[in-house]
Parts: structure tokens; sequence; C-alpha cells
């Protein structure tokens, strides 16, 4: 599948691709979200979650390495593997548990977890450029269109 890169301009922008995002994803899949610190990843997980029904604040989950969400019968994890010093530390939290569910697994710092995590049904990097990010995204059909 081809490459697709999409210029957000600003944290607006970067929710709304989320929100886009939610739209194409099937109920099961594995998305990577790679980009430096700074660079948006959790934006674009926020605007994903707000279109997918949820409210209340909407947080990195740097400390807590997982955050679940449950919203019309559809499970959301989201994975923030910064602090991971050993892949292996996936194992003890359980992390093929997680994966072999029916649910949207968002992974910000993937290649903490290479050897462990399977490859990804999608690729979105994010990287800050002209006072936005540019979004390259690998792996979802039908992007042409976002934000245009």
């Amino acid at each position: 599948m081809m490459m697709t890169q999409i210029y957000l301009p600003d944290s607006q922008a970067t929710e709304q691709f989320g929100a886009e995002l939610w739209l194409r994803l099937p109920e099961k899949s594995l998305v990577f979200l790679h980009g430096d610190l700074g660079a948006g990843k959790t934006t674009l997980v926020r605007g994903l979650l707000r279109a997918a029904g949820v409210t209340g604040a909407i947080k990195s989950p740097t400390y807590a390495v997982i955050e679940e969400y449950s919203v019309a019968e559809r499970k959301i994890f989201h994975f923030d593997l910064y602090r991971i010093a050993d892949p292996e530390e996936l194992e003890w939290i359980g992390i093929d548990d997680y994966l072999n569910q029916s649910a949207l697994c968002l992974v910000e710092w993937a290649e903490k977890g290479v050897g462990i995590l399977p490859k990804a049904n999608v690729n979105v990097m994010l990287v800050t450029q002209e006072g936005g990010r540019l979004a390259q995204i690998d792996g979802v059909p039908l992007l042409k269109n976002i934000l245009n």
C-alpha cells in the first residue's frame, strides 16, 4: 500500500486527522504512532477518541503504560511505551491479552517493543514541520481526501 502524506498545520487539524482515522479503521487493528516528543501523537489519539465518543480527560498513558476505553461496544487500548526499558516488560503487562482482543490498539513509541510486538496494520509517522506537522500514513486506504 502506498504511503500517504498530509500536512497538519495545527493541533486542531491533528485532532481532525485522528477523527478521520477513527472512521477508516477496522474494529480490530494495530496502529503504531511514531514521532519525537511533542510531535502530536497524543493529540492525534485525542481526536480519534473524541470521534469515537470518549468524553472526559484524555491523557497520554506515559506512566500507566496503557489506558483502556470502551465506546459503542468497541474497545480501544492506548499504549505509551516511552518508559519501557526492555521489550520483555510488555510480556509482564500481558500485551498479548490486549492485542488478541477484537480491539483498536494504538501504540506510541512502538520501537520500544521490537521483538515482542507484531507488525502493525497501520503506521503513522508525525514529523514537526513549518509550525505544524507532517503525517505520513501507511496502511489505511482512502486517506487521500482527508482534510481536503
